[in-house]
């Protein structure tokens, strides 16, 4: 299973094997990973889920769609060029390893 690395906000590290097709935020969920939020669930309509993907992966994801690059307009924290909502990202074979951090507040 490929795994996830979320960089916290006190700059700890905590892994979480993926479930190929899952989303990065539910991965967070399931692992009770602190900081993601996902008040609605990963319906990509509340941006509590904001994350920064690591540079090595950004070029490997799809570009967020219309509706997910609207809702990061609305992040708590600062929107980057690798802000992402971890509700969008699905886990694949080829992001093992992937690295996100999670901002410093969600709402």
């Amino acid at each position: 299973m490929p795994t996830i690395h979320y960089i916290l906000n006190d700059g700890s590290r905590q892994s979480v094997e993926a479930k190929p097709g899952s989303s990065v935020m539910e991965n967070a969920i399931h692992g009770n990973v602190r900081g993601i939020d996902a008040e609605c669930g990963g319906c990509c309509s509340c941006a509590t889920c904001h994350v920064y993907v690591d540079a090595a992966f950004v070029e490997r994801l799809p570009p967020p769609d219309e509706l997910e690059a609207e809702m990061l307009d609305f992040v708590a924290s600062e929107r980057r060029p690798e802000s992402r909502l971890s509700c969008q990202i699905p886990m694949t074979a080829e992001l093992d390893g992937l690295v996100v951090r999670i901002p410093e507040k969600q709402s």
